[in-house]
């Protein structure tokens, strides 16, 4: 059985949706959990609380991962209040969609900053750590989209493809530090952002997914808990796509 007693997780945009469920089972499993947010600290104080109840530490944690400083004195404090961080989970994304014929250029930006970089700044911020520690996890979440591609979202696409560039590359520089990297490509999974999409959205997502039916937090949560174990030690620079066969 998995066990993650007294590990602790850092885990970026985890005050709703995937990000707090992954929060939530990795603390199910005995991790300490920092819940990092961008602007919703009352949701972010909910999911500490939900921590709490497990048994184990939990913090918020309002960070913009798309600055480096930012993402810097953001493991400078978290490694002072839990002693250490032993698995990142880079969650942290924004949708800004619209045809590349009437994209904004900062709308494309905002993406990849907070998506793409921001999963960088905190890998950045935590390289060392996690060298002189001669272990840990890093657990990256790309998308479908970024293997697929899709209409009308050219800068997620970019940004979740960058992503599993980024961790096969990562993978190779900290794989000899007994330091894994692996990127979950999640589908369409049900989240407040998805719930929001007109039925017709809806409806033709659902049609693409051969299991007919709309994945949950929980899904990715299960994922990334047993990458962040000891049962996949000798798992690095994987890309799991958790998508009901949407991308096959």
């Amino acid at each position: 059985m998995m066990d993650l007693n007294g590990k602790n997780a850092v885990v970026t945009g985890s005050s709703r949706g995937i990000g707090k469920a992954i929060a939530l089972k990795l603390a199910s499993l005995g991790a300490n959990v920092a819940v990092v947010y961008a602007g919703n600290r009352e949701k972010a104080n909910e999911t500490v609380a939900e921590i709490e109840k497990l048994g184990v530490k939990a913090k918020a944690y309002s960070c913009d991962v798309s600055s480096l400083n930012d993402a810097k004195n953001l493991v400078i404090e978290v490694i002072a209040d839990f002693g250490g961080i032993d698995i990142l989970v880079n969650n942290a994304g924004v949708v800004k969609d619209g045809l590349v014929l009437s994209m904004k250029e900062e709308d494309f930006d905002r993406v990849i900053n907070v998506n793409l970089k921001g999963s960088f700044n905190m890998i950045k911020s935590t390289y060392q750590h996690f060298m002189k520690k001669r272990r840990g996890r890093i657990i990256n979440i790309s998308s479908v989209v970024g293997i697929n591609g899709n209409a009308g979202q050219a800068n997620y696409a970019s940004a979740k493809a960058g992503i599993i560039g980024l961790t096969k590359s990562v993978a190779k520089e900290l794989a000899a530090r007994n330091i894994t990297v692996n990127a979950i490509a999640p589908g369409y999974i049900e989240t407040d952002m998805t719930n929001s999409m007109p039925e017709k959205a809806k409806e033709a997502a659902l049609a693409a997914i051969p299991m007919k039916r709309i994945g949950q937090g929980e899904d990715i949560a299960n994922t990334a808990a047993f990458l962040a174990s000891d049962e996949a030690s000798y798992i690095t620079g994987e890309v799991i796509k958790v998508d009901g066969g949407m991308a096959i």
